[in-house]
Order: C-alpha cells, then sequence, then structure tokens
C-alpha cells in the first residue's frame, strides 16, 4: 500500500511527458499546414514583388512591429546577405526621425498580420509623398496596409499554433518563409554566387572557406623546412626541428622540389637499420609529392589533405619551385577546420 503513492506519480509524470509531445508535435502541423498554404500564393503579386526589389536603385526598407518587427529584421538581414541591400526600421522609430532612412531610391516591405499596426499606417503618408514602391505583408487582404501598398503579398494562415489563438506563432513562420522565398527567388535570378556570398560573411567559418587562399595562411621564406637533396638524414631532421611542421622539403640545386622527407619516412628507414648519418636524404625520401599552388582556396588544401591522408602540403610556383609550407594546425588555427 505504501508504494501506491510513489506508483501514481510515475503515471502522471508518464501522462504529462506524454501530452508534453503531443502539444509539441500539433504545433508542428499547425506551422507545416501554415507554410504548405503559401505554395498558392507564389503568383503574379510575388512575381511582382521581387521585380520591384531587383530594379530598386537603392534599399529594401523593412518594417514591422512587435513579432512582425523580429521576423522583418531577419527579413532584412537575410535579404542583405543574398545580394539585396536592405536594412530594418523601426515604424515606431520612423515618425520621430528615422523616416529620413528612407530615399525616392527605395523600396518598402512592411509586415502586419493584421494589416492594421498603427505605428506602421503612421508612416504611410510620407511614403506615399516620397512616391516609394510599397510592399505589404500581411494575414488580411482586406486590410489598409493591403489597400494601400503597391503590391500586397497574402501570408494568411487558418490558426496559430498557440491553442488560445493569441501567440503570433504560425503566421510569423509563414511571414518568415515568404521572406526566404523573396531573398532566394532573387538570389538566383541575380546570379548571386558562393564567392558574392563569402564577400558578406567574411567574419565567419564559410566566409574563411570561400576566401582564404593558401597564399593567405602559408610558412614562408626562413620558416619553410627545406633541404638540398644531397644532405643526410640528420640535417633533414634537424631542420624538422628547428621548423616543428612534422616535415623538410627536399629541393635541388634550382630550389625545385624533389621530394619530401616525413616522420614517416624516419620511421620506414629505422625499420631498414639505415644509419642517420650517412644516409642521403634523397635515398629515403617520399618523391612526388603532392604540392599546390598558393592561388588555391585554403579549404581545398584541407580536402586535398583529407584525401591523401596526411598533414603538411608543399606550396611551390608554376617551375615547381618551393615557395612555401602549410600543415593542418594552420589550417585550425585559421578556423577553416
Amino acid at each position: 500500500m505504501g508504494d501506491l503513492p510513489e506508483y501514481d506519480s510515475v503515471i502522471m509524470k508518464t501522462m504529462h511527458d506524454q501530452n508534453l509531445k503531443e502539444l509539441g508535435l500539433a504545433v508542428i502541423k499547425a506551422e507545416a499546414e501554415a507554410v504548405s498554404t503559401l505554395s498558392s500564393r507564389i503568383d503574379e503579386q510575388f512575381v511582382r514583388a521581387c521585380q520591384l526589389m531587383l530594379d530598386c536603385k537603392g534599399r529594401v526598407v523593412v518594417t514591422g512591429m512587435g513579432k512582425s518587427g523580429h521576423i522583418a529584421g531577419k527579413i532584412a538581414a537575410t535579404l542583405a546577405s543574398t545580394g539585396t541591400p536592405a536594412f530594418f526600421v523601426h515604424p515606431g522609430e520612423a515618425s520621430h526621425g528615422d523616416l529620413g532612412m528612407i530615399t525616392q531610391q527605395d523600396v518598402v516591405l512592411a509586415l502586419s498580420n493584421s494589416g492594421e499596426t498603427g505605428e506602421v499606417l503612421t508612416i504611410l503618408p510620407i511614403i506615399k509623398r516620397i512616391d516609394v514602391p510599397f510592399i505589404a505583408m500581411t494575414g488580411n487582404p482586406k486590410s489598409s496596409l493591403a489597400k494601400f501598398s503597391t503590391v500586397h503579398l497574402n501570408v494568411a494562415v487558418k490558426q496559430e499554433a498557440c491553442p488560445l489563438g493569441l501567440a503570433p506563432t504560425s503566421s510569423t513562420t509563414a511571414a518568415l518563409v515568404m521572406g526566404d522565398a523573396l531573398a532566394v527567388s532573387m538570389l538566383e535570378v541575380k546570379g548571386f554566387t558562393r564567392d558574392d556570398f563569402a564577400l558578406s560573411h567574411p567574419g565567419g567559418s564559410l566566409g574563411k572557406r570561400l576566401l582564404l587562399m593558401v597564399s593567405d595562411i602559408m610558412h614562408s621564406g626562413t620558416e619553410v623546412p627545406s633541404i638540398t637533396d644531397n644532405e643526410s638524414v640528420t640535417n633533414a631532421l634537424l631542420e624538422m626541428t628547428e621548423k616543428k611542421l612534422g616535415m623538410t622539403a627536399i629541393v635541388n640545386q634550382e630550389n625545385k622540389v624533389s621530394g619530401v622527407f616525413t616522420d614517416g619516412d624516419l620511421r620506414r628507414m629505422l625499420g631498414k637499420n639505415l644509419d642517420v648519418r650517412s644516409t642521403k636524404v634523397a635515398e629515403v625520401m617520399t618523391p612526388s609529392c603532392t604540392v599546390i599552388k598558393a592561388d588555391i582556396l585554403a579549404s581545398e588544401a584541407m580536402k586535398i589533405m583529407q584525401q591523401k591522408k596526411i598533414n603538411a602540403l608543399l606550396v611551390v610556383d608554376e617551375q615547381n619551385r618551393l615557395v612555401g609550407a602549410i600543415n593542418m594546425h594552420d589550417l585550425v588555427h585559421a578556423g577553416i577546420v
């Protein structure tokens, strides 16, 4: 009998956990349905909105209040990072001076689920006066914003995922997806490339992968471990120890790469009981080693290392002369790995 309260507690917790799962699934289902309905809204109005922004000589000014404001900020950021200059203006601040940020060369994109947001409606007369194209993204095609707009994008949803029908959930998801659809569609039309994307993301790991060249991070000059092919293995070991790259380049008298000597070459040599002092490094080096040019992406150098299962690469010029060296630690330090 004493175990019953504990048993009831387990049952209650199980029911509670199951209820949380069901509620979570219901939210995902509701929002998925809201997104699905947008397919029929990719119509002539959508095309016209894209064209207005493609033809824009200035910037796309995105605005919205409350939760719509948060989504508007994200859409502005997505547009800006995919080749469409854009920024967010808070509608409450706009009527207190920030409207000066909008010029006749711009396009305004306003988000409001109801289409009746007071702070946005307040700035409409000024937008009309300067004759700026106005794209409204609302859930009410009969709203004031929709009627005022040059183009209206309908993002109405059947219901919010919130069981109270109050918290913006499905509606904000739909607006966000429509914003992504605009941004990516224009990206494709403009021919926006990976290099273009990298130029606007130089500080991130993706930007580094797309921008950083081998020449930017390679060791050069006296930092490059190198000995001539007529020297002994002892000299190779001293050079490796001093330069700390785990290998040394072997070059001829014209500084052209003949091969590389690595820790692996040393182990194989010792397995043959060869003397490090009397053995020429050319006899035990790895000839015809993999080399790269300085003008390739550092990310490409990383791929080569991974494919070849090596930790370092020699960098050569067009005449196969040694100009640098790079290893996996350099890539890690640069944020490529």
